[in-house]
């Protein structure tokens, strides 16, 4: 029994430790104010895999084509992906939208192939990615332009955020929430680890690289196979290359809003998708990480089945829960502040066991299990 407990302790240091080197590096990069540049030259492709998207593509789009960036520096290419649904019909009644069909099938990699065919269609200096399902704020562009112009870098990671369910006029449902809380996490630990230059995270919703060296670390190859993995691991590629030219832009302006799953159903299968790609990563300072949060939550269930035998491990459950909670919730407070998300803090304490079983399930079928993405299933 102490052999159990020094052990879950060792693992809680470990995981202390980590949570506050992000915290610590996530308030310690600052907000990035954009500056007016006289004559702008950066010049943008906007490449959007596209698949049954007929919902979502318009709002998209509109938000895009409202940028205040020179329409005449940046081009639109959506890459519809075999939709069955309205999707290229929508996105044809776009002037100045290039649409392009995707031929290929019976692939692993849809969307790495959806992006390939964007950047081969290309013509400009920047390929920037984002999701069918997303929204850009008017100033998108200029802060990602600005941002290049000052720090010269050759790959930018930027923020995502979910859209506010009560923008919507709807009730923030238990899923919405915890989704949400969820997400905050995910996104102040990818600027934490760029800007910390520890390992690298990013969000394909929200990522640009140059044109040029994508195809310096040839694209995708390597990765080409993996159903995921078309923002982190091509990251890391990037980043091997050029470790100092990895940027991470913390700008309100430059946030880009998506939607969060509206299922349970569907939120497992997209964290599944997400854990997929945990045993390729040839960066292996993030699969430890990964390890240690993994072997951290798994602690918890092993305390609950012991506490049958022995209620001092149902003590030691609600401690440790305590512990993560206090050292976790000071960096979420931090994040969900830059996001506009504070509210959300009054539930974190609560979603705490669903979290820990959530991260155990989703990690274990990531690994061993299929599932569900765009309709086809995917090992």
């Amino acid at each position: 029994m102490i052999f159990l407990f020094v052990a879950i302790l060792l693992l809680w240091v470990l995981y202390a430790v980590v949570i506050l080197y992000y915290n610590t590096n996530w308030g310690a990069i600052p907000e990035y104010a954009p500056r007016n540049i006289i004559i702008p030259s950066t010049t943008f492709s906007i490449i959007i895999p596209a698949r049954n998207e007929a919902h979502n593509i318009g709002a998209l789009l509109d938000s895009i084509l409202s940028q205040t960036y020179s329409r005449d520096l940046f081009e639109v290419i959506v890459v519809d992906d075999h939709s069955t649904d309205a999707t290229a019909a929508i996105v044809d009644g776009y002037e100045g939208v290039r649409l392009i069909q995707l031929k290929e099938d019976h692939i692993n990699s849809y969307k790495k192939k959806a992006i390939e065919t964007g950047i081969a269609a290309a013509k400009n200096e920047w390929i920037v990615c984002t999701d069918a399902d997303c929204m850009v704020s008017p100033d998108w562009l200029n802060v990602f332009a600005s941002f290049i112009d000052d720090k010269n870098p050759v790959f930018v990671a930027a923020p995502v955020s979910f859209i506010a369910g009560a923008s919507k006029g709807k009730k923030e449902s238990v899923l919405y929430i915890f989704q949400a809380l969820d997400f905050l996490t995910l996104q102040g630990i990818t600027g934490a680890s760029v800007a910390g230059k520890k390992h690298n995270m990013c969000n394909g919703a929200n990522l640009a690289y140059k044109r040029e060296v994508f195809y310096e670390v040839e694209g995708f190859k390597g990765i080409d196979t993996i159903a995921s993995g078309d923002d982190m691991l091509l990251m890391h590629k990037i980043w091997k290359r050029y470790p100092e030219q990895i940027g991470y832009l913390k700008s309100k302006e430059a946030i880009v809003e998506t939607e969060a799953a509206p299922t349970w159903k569907s939120f497992f299968n997209q964290r599944i998708r997400w854990a997929s790609k945990a045993t390729s990563y040839d960066d292996k300072r993030i699969f430890i990480v990964l390890l240690l949060v993994y072997l951290f939550n798994c602690s918890f269930p092993a305390l609950l089945i012991l506490s049958v035998f022995n209620i001092i491990y149902l003590y030691a459950f609600l401690i440790f829960i305590v512990l993560k909670t206090l050292v976790e919730v000071s960096f979420v407070e931090k994040v969900s502040r830059f996001f506009n998300r504070r509210h959300l803090l009054k539930y974190f304490f609560f979603f705490q066991p669903l979290h820990i079983g959530y991260t155990i399930i989703s990690g274990f079928l990531g690994t061993f299990g299929s599932y569900e993405w765009k309709g086809r299933t995917v090992k």
